[in-house]
């Protein structure tokens, strides 16, 4: 089967879905010009149910059209952060901010608030989840849709590069940007850190109560593994960034994961176009890390 038919099967797993040929509507709040870039903060209507709190930030005294990242926030069990992580940053992230970093590299970034953090708290991740389950749905499909969607929000914008589209994210973040670069062929460049996560060796590890319930697909298992998944973003650019004492991404799931795309990679003759880089830490962002990241943007992107 070819890659476009296991992409479709791999969404149809997401549940009911919004039609995604529906319109979609921006309102712009404010504008700002701080010391770093200038922030724009947006009300998406991505999904014609939620309407979606977005930044969108972007380099100052330059003209576009940018190269463009969709930035993914993490989890942490802090809900009220959502895309604030992106002009903030986190405990486990790098300073500086993403925001900061990236608009300095010539970059514009987009960041939403996933369901249920930031601006779209009010009901728990498992109200969110139970809800969504009893009526077909899947929580990680509305966030994954809403992903897809912010890219569609990208391309009407005159000052992104339709065709230099990335994204990237630390943790639940990471996790989207595999998922969506998967998904959404739009994605040149797909960098993650701390999430490639292998989900059969987290069954095996007994680790996955670790994880939030946001991200379980039922009956993914039965049709796609982790590394089947990241196969759908061969033969684009990919970085991966890992912990080895990360319990949240078991190293043994790395292990396979990392033979499996290496191999199929090359297969492609674009061995160079996929590397997982491993540190000798946890579940954070290091010095190291950042610095590949932007070397790696810089010479994809």
């Amino acid at each position: 089967m070819n890659q476009q038919k296991r992409r479709e099967e791999l969404y149809r797993l997401l549940g009911d879905l919004p039609d995604k040929s529906q319109p979609i509507s921006a309102k712009k709040l404010n504008e700002e010009v701080r010391d770093e870039y200038v922030l724009e903060k947006w009300l998406l209507d991505l999904n014609g149910v939620d309407k979606v709190p977005a930044y969108f930030v972007r380099p100052l005294n330059q003209q576009g059209p940018f190269p463009t990242i969709l930035f993914n926030h993490s989890h942490g069990g802090q809900y009220h952060i959502g895309k604030n992580e992106l002009l903030q940053g986190n405990t486990y992230l790098e300073e500086p901010s993403y925001a900061e970093e990236l608009t300095k590299m010539g970059y514009a970034v987009l960041c939403i608030d996933a369901w249920g953090f930031g601006s779209r708290m009010g009901r728990s991740e498992g109200e969110l989840f139970k809800e969504m389950l009893l009526n077909g749905k899947v929580l990680w499909g509305q966030m994954v849709y809403d992903s897809i969607r912010a890219i569609d929000y990208l391309t009407t914008r005159d000052d992104v590069d339709s065709t230099r589209i990335g994204t990237m994210g630390m943790s639940m973040g990471s996790v989207m940007s595999w998922w969506l670069a998967a998904l959404d062929t739009r994605i040149k460049v797909c960098v993650d850190i701390c999430g490639l996560v292998d989900f059969h060796t987290l069954i095996e590890d007994r680790g996955l109560d670790g994880h939030g319930i946001y991200f379980y697909v039922p009956n993914l298992l039965k049709h796609f593994s982790t590394s089947e998944i990241n196969s759908l973003i061969v033969p684009r650019f990919h970085l991966s960034l890992a912990g080895d004492y990360d319990r949240l991404v078991p190293s043994k799931g790395l292990d396979k994961l990392d033979q499996h795309l290496k191999a199929v990679y090359e297969e492609k003759g674009a061995s160079d176009r996929w590397n997982l880089l491993r540190y000798n830490t946890g579940h954070l962002e290091t010095a190291d890390m950042r610095y590949e990241v932007k070397v790696f943007l810089e010479k994809w992107l």
